[in-house]
């Protein structure tokens, strides 16, 4: 069992080395590159990091630096690691500008704020895999977006084209943001039921179901994760 540790953390040691070559640099570096991210393709300004995040680390800076502890990123194993590198480190132009480090301290400010004792020990907690949180946090703390919720539970406004639609654009909207989503449906006419509006008769919820299905497996989380959705 010791070999295999010392053969897993030379393994993860020069996965990083050769597929993630970030410096560590000091965070007050690394969060400036982020909060000034010009889009050269788009032409603007698409910064990573939400104002009063940067603002604390570049108030907390030295002391943010002295607590990460970089060799818990050789922690992960080759699974893991692809993982983070491809749904949930920051990226500028497609190319990952994080370390799981940067990442884990960036949740922990994005959570805490000015709150450092907080900050610090859910950093250290986190990084050494006493716990993690849901990936919409691991996503989004921190970030101009900050929305950490997994689950939403959405309740068919009304069984008619105007309900059905603005129930779907609402799940849509949670998708990207990165939220799974249940949608109760009970209030929808069972198939062949009459419409009076149109004289005609309801297709049943099998038909709406893939509109909704289709539509939000559209939205792709930006990149983070597919859509997890049930009905």
């Amino acid at each position: 069992m010791v070999l295999i540790g010392i053969l897993r953390y030379f393994v993860s040691k020069l996965m990083f080395s050769s597929q993630l070559p970030i410096d560590p640099k000091i965070v007050k570096e690394g969060i400036k590159d982020m909060y000034y991210h010009f889009n050269k393709r788009f032409g603007h300004k698409a910064l990573l990091v939400a104002d009063d995040v940067y603002e604390i680390i570049m108030k907390n800076a030295e002391l943010l630096d002295s607590e990460i502890i970089y060799d818990r990123d050789f922690d992960y194993d080759y699974f893991g690691f692809k993982t983070l590198e491809r749904s949930y480190l920051l990226k500028m132009e497609g190319k990952v500008v994080e370390r799981p480090q940067h990442m884990l301290m960036r949740v922990s400010v994005g959570i805490y704020k000015d709150d450092i004792e907080s900050v610090l020990k859910t950093y250290h907690l986190i990084s050494q895999h006493w716990f993690t949180h849901a990936s919409p946090t691991l996503f989004n703390a921190g970030t101009p977006r900050p929305q950490l919720s997994s689950c939403f539970l959405v309740c068919m406004k009304d069984d008619s084209i105007e309900g059905i639609y603005d129930t779907l654009k609402e799940c849509v909207v949670i998708s990207n943001s990165t939220g799974g989503i249940g949608v109760f449906v009970h209030n929808i006419r069972a198939t062949s039921s009459y419409i009076r509006g149109t004289n005609g008769t309801s297709n049943g919820i099998v038909p709406m179901l893939r509109v909704f299905n289709d539509t939000t497996r559209y939205v792709d989380q930006g990149g983070g994760k597919s859509l997890q959705e049930c009905y």
